[in-house]
């Protein structure tokens, strides 16, 4: 079973940049894919932010935020990096990492098996 461990988060100002950090530790992330996910209100579905594909090969993003986030990975570090420029106040929410181990659309929550505990982002304007 891994775990993953977030860091990164904060407030920062509409036009800022933050970068969120998922380690997985246990094993190494699985071969399919690893996600990031926000959540702006409790109770409301996890958003797709984007994905970075097994073996750290290619990076996805959803169209709200392509042109300013970016997601990397670094396989000697078992961690996957998001990248946030250019921040908006309706990029505040709390931001997960996902690790899938199935094949699938990178953008279904509900197919993801293991979670990060959550970091909270917060913009202001």
């Amino acid at each position: 079973q891994v775990q993953l461990l977030q860091s990164g988060g904060g407030s920062v100002q509409a036009g800022g940049s933050l970068r969120l950090s998922c380690t997985a530790s246990g094993r190494t992330f699985s071969s399919y894919a690893v996600g990031w996910f926000r959540q702006g209100a409790p109770g409301k579905v996890r958003e797709y932010v984007g994905a970075i594909s097994g073996g750290m090969v290619s990076t996805f993003l959803a169209d709200s935020v392509k042109g300013r986030f970016t997601i990397s990975g670094d396989s000697a570090k078992n961690t996957v990096y998001l990248q946030m420029n250019n921040l908006k106040p309706e990029d505040t929410a709390v931001y997960y990492c996902a690790d899938r181990t199935m094949a699938g659309p990178y953008s279904n929550p509900y197919e993801y098996d293991y979670w990060g505990q959550g970091t909270q982002v917060f913009v202001s304007s």
